[in-house]
Order: structure tokens, then sequence, then C-alpha cells
């Protein structure tokens, strides 16, 4: 079957446990100056302007907050990041797209400029930096979706394993914001 080639698809990952989180609730729907955390990641992507954007997500439903992106479960998501990375380049290779753009549900400070800063880059890989930190998005492009399956490495490390083994494709992009993200209480508290 023909699949017209599609841009970029925006991807959050939301799957984890948050095992570091001690609230009552889970790390990515605790409260942040009165929306949930991953709300931020979220409004952030689709502002984007994706042609399409989805989450993975796993270990927490994210019902009623995915208003127009697509949820896709990964019924791995307990093996680590990994698994979440490659369910994204599963559903971006089955619906066409050239390289998934890839943020954190737990970063509810990262622009929509960012998002579009890594994707506008031409390189089959592309990091955001803040202040010459290395952080989130990451842009993947589909020509290292099958380098990034043939990868061994950690498997709560995503892409990491595979951008240390290969610098020479990737580009960093400057982006101005906080990548901070949210793991504890006292993380939350720090914004609150």
């Amino acid at each position: 079957m023909y699949l017209p080639r599609r841009t970029s698809l925006g991807v959050l990952l939301a799957a984890g446990a948050g095992s570091r989180f001690s609230g009552s609730q889970h790390k990515l729907l605790a409260p942040l100056k009165g929306a949930p955390v991953v709300s931020y990641a979220l409004s952030a992507m689709v502002s984007a302007g994706f042609e399409q954007s989805i989450a993975v997500t796993g270990s927490v439903a994210l019902t009623g907050l995915l208003d127009g992106v697509t949820e896709v479960h990964n019924p791995d998501w307990s093996t680590g990041q990994r698994s979440s990375v490659l369910a994204a380049i599963e559903y971006a290779q089955e619906h066409g797209f050239e390289s998934i753009v890839v943020g954190l549900g737990d970063q509810p400070f990262i622009s929509a400029d960012a998002w579009q800063a890594v994707t506008n880059t031409d390189s089959p890989i592309a990091i955001a930096t803040y202040d010459g930190v290395r952080g989130n998005p990451v842009k993947l492009s589909s020509t290292v979706w099958d380098l990034l399956r043939s990868t061994e490495g950690d498997p709560d490390a995503g892409a990491r394993d595979l951008i240390r083994l290969h610098p020479e494709l990737v580009r960093e992009v400057a982006c101005k914001g906080n990548s901070a993200d949210i793991d504890t209480t006292e993380d939350l508290s720090t914004w609150t």
C-alpha cells in the first residue's frame, strides 16, 4: 500500500510510572499553576503546528487531556523509554511520516518555538540545547530508525545510546527556555 510522505510527527512520551514522584497522584497529573503538568507539554507540542501529534502512554491514562492528540498505548512501557520511542517510530512508519520529534510529558517549560526549531533542522538527528546543555525535543529522521532499532543499550535511554555512538549524525539546536523536568514532589514544589 502506498502512503504519501508526510513531514514530522510530534511525539510526547508519557508512558512511565513516575516512580520517584511521591505525591498522591501520577506526576503527569499533578497540578502545576492550576493545570496538570503534562498539559503544558501537550500544549507546546500542539502549538508547534505538526501535521499530527501523538502521546505515547502506558502507566497512566490521560483521559480528557489529549484534545487533538492521538493516543498510542505502549504495552511494553515498563521496559523503559526506548520501547516508547520504538512505538512512536512504528506509528510514524505506518502513517508515512519522514521524522519524529520527541518531547517528554514531564517537561512543562519547553516552548512551541523549541519544538519548531528542532523540527526545522535539516539533520538526521537534531537535539535542543538550553545554555549549551542537551535536552528535548529530539528529532529522529526516518534515515536513522533502523539504526536505532539495531543499537543495543540501556532500555531506559530512549535514543541516547544512538546519539552517543553516532555524533556525526547529530546537530544541536540552541533554544530558549527551560528543560527542567518534574520527577519528584520537590521538583514540583520548586515551580509552584
